[in-house]
């Protein structure tokens, strides 16, 4: 079965236009920046040259850098939540959760793939507390959850435990392949998904 097209794993590096609406550009720059370098690494003033804007016009629609990593996390888990609904949008429970694996491989060989955002955050954001924090977790929730209904839908006898041992290989490939070779972390994924699925009853 062929794999729905590739969701946006990591934040969308479409162009904004020049004259796209001032916040758009600077969401879509900080965004670009932050997954490709790291939160800490990127000051205001590079997204403020980035993005061809102003400091104050940026601190017009965002606080500070905080509320911009914030907003950074949000429209990502938006970005992301869109899509894989759409794209799995009248696919039985095996058609999806199978196409979802699929999909998941080709993100990790797609041209700059850096890894999980949301894990990069965390990384950068140990403070359980922080909203930043807060919005990344309430993503991963989101995607535990829907792979556990699916894995219920399907008939699976632990959809709660195969949903996060599914996450577990999805953060493992997806840390792995930013580091090493992203078709040998991929077959390896594959087998591994195919393993718990069967296991599952699924297969």
């Amino acid at each position: 079965m062929s794999a729905p097209p590739v969701a946006p794993l990591a934040p969308s590096e479409a162009t904004v236009p020049a004259d796209a609406p001032p916040r758009e550009r600077i969401l879509a720059t900080a965004s670009r920046l932050f997954y490709a370098e790291g939160i800490h690494a990127v000051g205001m003033d590079r997204i403020v040259t980035e993005a061809a804007t102003t400091r104050a016009t940026l601190y017009r629609h965002f606080a500070g850098k905080e509320q911009l990593v914030l907003s950074y996390i949000q429209a990502t888990d938006r970005q992301i939540r869109s899509y894989t609904e759409g794209a799995l949008h009248g696919l039985g429970a095996r058609e999806a959760l199978l196409g979802v694996a699929g999909a998941l491989g080709d993100q990790l060989c797609a041209p700059g793939f850096r890894g999980c955002p949301f894990l990069n955050a965390a990384a950068e954001y140990p403070d359980p507390a922080d909203p930043v924090t807060r919005a990344i977790v309430a993503h991963r929730t989101w995607l535990r959850e829907l792979a556990e209904g699916l894995l219920a839908e399907a008939g699976a006898p632990e959809p709660a435990e195969d949903a996060m041992t599914l996450m577990m290989l999805r953060d493992g490939a997806a840390m792995t392949a930013a580091l090493s070779d992203p078709q040998t972390v991929r077959a390896a994924l594959d087998r591994a998904l195919r393993k718990v699925l069967e296991a599952a009853g699924v297969v």
